[in-house]
């Protein structure tokens, strides 16, 4: 069986319909940043999720070729994953995606060191025939958040984040968005595949004790 680090970690990617804290250390992800609607079909950000999926199979399907990486064990190829910000706004304004500044993110397992993420990005370039340049190793370490599952469209997470706010303020804590600390969104459904009510979000803020 290929290990599903949404089965084995189920804290931080299958949380509550209700806020709760948790405390993520750091991991390492491919990532590629940009700006831009991401509901653009022929946006950046849909050029950048082609870039993560084209590292993380290379990846995984190193297994079937001669390049081997010690310590390989074969996984499912984790969720997408999001930082998002606009310049001047605290939060989200999500009626001005055009203005959205993002890091798109996919999981690297732990047995992938910086060299081998190297190597994947030139064997991804060498066969697909793919500029890979803008995508980068990121060693992120999130820390403590509020998060929460939210079931819906995008443009309803406003709600589900007000239920987050009010938790952490009565638990005695505040926001902590900052240049390096993000809001935070874990997709855990096929956006192609599933309806716009039943689409499963992570959402994740960082906070510091008021």
């Amino acid at each position: 069986m290929a290990f599903d680090y949404k089965k084995e970690y189920k804290e931080y990617y299958m949380p509550s319909k209700k806020p709760a804290f948790v405390n993520v250390p750091a991991m390492n992800y491919i990532s590629v940043r940009g700006k831009g609607d991401p509901n653009d079909e022929n946006g950046e950000y849909q050029k950048a999720i082609a870039l993560l999926y084209g590292i993380a199979y290379t990846i995984k399907m190193s297994k079937k070729g001669d390049h081997r990486i010690e310590g390989y064990f074969d996984f499912v190829v984790p969720p997408l994953e999001g930082f998002w910000w606009q310049e001047g706004t605290d939060g989200a304004d999500y009626s001005r995606k055009e203005d959205f500044n993002w890091i798109a993110l996919i999981r690297l397992p732990d047995f992938v060191t910086k060299e081998e993420f190297d190597w994947a990005v030139q064997e991804a370039a060498k066969k697909k025939k793919t500029d890979f340049s803008r995508v980068e190793f990121l060693t992120y370490n999130e820390g403590l958040c509020v998060q929460c599952m939210h079931i819906g469209s995008y443009d309803d997470e406003p709600e589900t984040v007000q239920l987050m706010h009010e938790f952490m303020k009565q638990q005695g804590y505040k926001l902590d968005i900052s240049d390096n600390r993000f809001h935070h969104e874990i997709y855990l459904s096929d956006v192609r595949k599933t309806a716009p009510d039943k689409l499963k979000t992570v959402i994740r803020h960082p906070i510091v004790k008021d």
